[in-house]
């Protein structure tokens, strides 16, 4: 057992070492096969170089054969272009020959031209001092014309003045009449009553008006002074026959519906101005409701359609400051009321409704008028005089009627008092600018159809009638007493008319815009105006005088 047990632990240990023999063999066996994949490596980098090397080696063969056929391509090329530029040389000898024959043939040309030259020359030189003269006497011509137009304006406004001094010393109130354009507005809509706020609906056909239509035979026919206007009006007799009946009508100015606001303010300028130099001044604006009295006065909202009180502030204000530089300073304030139902509003108070009761004071002895009580604004710019008009306009009294769908329901008076003085002359002076702009005047059946159950509407319509039928009185009055010299004026008849007893007393420059729709509709109501117009011009007042303090 022993034995058997020591051989066996022998061959155990026979078998380690022969188990250690063969890891180290093969480990020997792996650094071989390790050493035999390096020198392969080796081998394959060393064929893939020599197979690039073989590679460029054969691009550059390539290369240069292709250069090489180049060359011998580019060989032939140039001598081609050789053989061309032979042949070339040989057509310009040729043609330097017949050039060299050309050259002396237009050299003689050329001596001929220049004797020709010479003579044109001398006839150039001779048009040259004719245009000369010439341009000397149109210059001369043009000077003589500039003068003589020049002069025509003179005379124009020398004549315009003269028949202004003829018109103060008649005394008279001078009358503009102004007819307005046919407006959208103007068109019927179907089924809707007479009056639209858009023109949308104005293509249907079969409702639809043309605005030749809806228009008025008015016609101008003084096409120079624009100042007569005549309407047709068709009337039927009494055996049913069509009757036309045509009447004329002459006033200081007359605006036809195309003139703008700056046309009707270019005639108006200078009595604004003269407030400024003293003078009491009094515009208003007189018609129908609808026919355009607060667009005259009041105007738009863009510079071109500003009416006449914004555009009188402007010039009141220009003129001021022009005149600083020779020593006249001006202090101005304002004040805007309303006549509603006979009751005196200030529209510039602070409060919405105006309480308070204000009376009409005149001055005899300045020919001024105060009213009491009422909000008196200094002013330093014609913006300020904006803001105030827009504010006084939210406050003033209005309403819709058939005719118009904002009718003005008062009578409204803007005044700039202007007070000036001149340190160096001791000259001092206050004038005063009044611009009204007068409720509409209408028949109570034409503005609500004679059915209408508004007591408030009903009532406005005849105070504003019953003040223009006073306006009417005092107007007549004043024509009887230039007359027989003993009248009563009914100046008290209405606050209108108290109020403008010293514009229409002579004691002021007076002017009545005539405003007039060109609505066919609206023909009878034009007619009534354009006659009491006429009466208004054909009184005769007093000449205003200068106001000095």
């Amino acid at each position: 057992m022993e034995e058997e047990r020591a051989k066996r632990i022998e061959l155990q240990e026979e078998q380690r070492a022969l188990s250690l023999q063969l890891v180290a063999s093969q480990e020997q066996e792996l650094n071989r096969r390790a050493e035999l994949n390096i020198v392969s490596d080796e081998m394959e980098n060393l064929r893939k170089k020599h197979a690039r090397e073989m590679a460029d080696l054969e691009f550059d063969l390539q290369k240069k054969d292709r250069l090489l056929r180049e060359a011998s391509e580019d060989l032939r090329a140039c001598r081609s272009d050789l053989e061309r530029e032979r042949e070339t040389v040989s057509s310009l000898k040729s043609a330097l020959n017949a050039q060299s024959n050309e050259r002396l043939t237009l050299t003689a040309e050329y001596r001929s031209f220049q004797t020709q030259f010479a003579a044109l020359q001398n006839q150039y030189d001779e048009l040259l001092r004719t245009h000369t003269d010439l341009k000397l006497d149109l210059e001369v011509e043009r000077r003589e014309k500039a003068q003589m137009k020049e002069e025509a304006m003179e005379n124009e406004a020398m004549r315009r003045k003269l028949h202004n001094m003829v018109q103060e010393l008649k005394g008279n109130i001078r009358v503009f009449c102004r007819v307005r354009p046919v407006l959208p507005s103007d068109i019927p809509q179907p089924n809707c009553g007479p009056r639209i706020n858009s023109p949308e609906h104005s293509s249907n056909e079969e409702f639809a008006l043309t605005r030749e239509g809806l228009k008025a035979d008015i016609n101008f026919p003084d096409r120079r002074d624009h100042r007569e206007i005549t309407v047709w009006s068709s009337s039927e007799s009494a055996t049913g026959q069509e009757r036309k009946e045509n009447y004329q009508f002459m006033f200081d100015k007359v605006f036809e519906p195309e003139c703008t606001q700056a046309e009707v303010f270019e005639e108006i300028s200078m009595l604004a101005q003269s407030c400024v130099d003293g003078y009491n001044v009094c515009i208003f604006a007189y018609g129908q409701t609808g026919s355009g009295k607060s667009f005259t006065m009041e105007g738009g909202a863009s510079d071109a359609t500003k009416g006449m009180i914004p555009r009188a502030v402007d010039q009141v204000f220009r003129v001021a400051a022009d005149l600083r530089s020779k020593g006249w300073e001006y202090q101005m304030e304002g004040q805007f009321l309303e006549i509603y139902n006979e009751t005196i509003n200030d529209l510039l108070g602070k409060h919405e409704f105006d309480k308070k009761k204000h009376e009409i004071k005149h001055d005899p002895k300045t020919g001024s008028t105060r009213v009491t009580d009422l909000t008196v604004i200094p002013l330093g710019s014609p913006t300020q005089v904006r803001v105030l008009l827009s504010s006084a306009q939210s406050r003033r009294s209005v309403a819709a009627t058939l005719m118009n769908e904002r009718s003005s329901r008062s009578h409204s008076v803007f005044t700039l008092r202007i007070s000036g003085s001149n340190a160096g002359t001791g000259e001092s002076c206050e004038g005063c600018l009044n611009l009204v702009d007068l409720a509409g005047s209408e028949r109570i059946n034409v503005s609500f159809g004679g059915g209408s159950n508004d007591k408030d509407r009903l009532k406005e319509t005849q105070s504003i009638n019953r003040s223009l039928s006073a306006l009417g009185d005092v107007i007549a009055a004043l024509g009887e007493k230039s007359e027989r010299g003993d009248k009563h004026i009914p100046y008290r008849n209405s606050k209108l008319t108290y109020l403008l007893q010293n514009s229409l007393s002579g004691n002021s420059k007076t002017l009545m815009v005539l405003n007039l729709s060109p609505l066919a509709s609206h023909l009878n109501e034009s007619l009534t105006s354009l006659r009491f117009a006429t009466k208004v011009n054909n009184t005769t007042l007093g000449t205003a005088k200068k106001q000095s303090r």
